[in-house]
């Protein structure tokens, strides 16, 4: 797939504030090509979970439109759409059970049935995470917050989406299991042969500079200029 291929493109999209008087996200226009790794950046408040949201259509927009491969997606197309464009909640929500029924879940979907859960890619992630097979037993009760942000993370990407769009997903970790979940990541990106790209939100500068190749700024509900790191 040609780097000049844009994978998830926003086109002047906005959300307005609740009753209509004035607008939350406004005339936001991005491109996500493929191999992009791309921290979106801000201060708290600026709309960057409202603009990661609205990329994954799980909000409804009140003006432009979310483009997939130079499409616009829109009724038939969401389902497919949301196999390949995953959002992950910086607090996930996790199904009563054990970490390895959350795994097996999105597999009990009529979207995911003709898939099947492969054990040995998880056990070969734990590992990198510094977990093992005994991870998989914990009950869902148990988990601590960073915990579950491991097993969203899991559950993601052994789905194999093209685009991840990641909301502080390591909020909740100390710095040494941030760091491992950033190496997990790149390793997802990278063994794809340029294929896959995400956006991550980020409040830390140091992060967004190790894991990006590409800065976004997010100010006031507008994108303010980016850079190339």
């Amino acid at each position: 797939m040609s780097s000049n291929h844009i994978l998830l493109e926003a086109r002047g999209i906005g959300r307005r504030l609740p009753g209509g008087d004035g607008w939350l996200l406004r005339d936001i226009w991005l491109e996500v090509r493929p191999g992009e790794r791309i921290a979106l950046v801000g201060v708290s408040g600026s709309g960057k979970t409202l603009l990661l949201r609205s990329l994954a259509l799980l909000d409804g927009l009140d003006d432009g439109e979310v483009y997939w491969q130079g499409q616009p997606v829109r009724n038939e197309a969401v389902p497919s759409f949301r196999r390949q464009v995953i959002y992950l909640h910086q607090r996930p929500a996790l199904f009563e059970g054990t970490v390895e029924d959350n795994l097996r879940q999105p597999f009990t979907l009529k979207a995911h049935r003709a898939r099947q859960f492969h054990q040995a890619s998880i056990l070969g992630w734990l590992a990198q995470l510094g977990r093992d097979t005994s991870f998989l037993n914990l009950s869902q009760r148990h988990l601590s917050g960073g915990e579950a942000q491991l097993v969203a993370l899991l559950r993601a990407i052994q789905l194999d989406p093209l685009v991840l769009l990641l909301d502080e997903p390591t909020g909740s970790l100390d710095p040494d299991n941030a760091q491992d979940v950033e190496k997990l990541i790149q390793h997802w990106l990278t063994r794809s042969d340029g294929t896959r790209a995400f956006v991550w939100v980020s409040h830390d500068p140091v992060q967004a500079g190790r894991i990006a190749d590409r800065r976004v700024m997010l100010e006031g509900g507008r994108l303010e200029g980016e850079n190339q790191s």
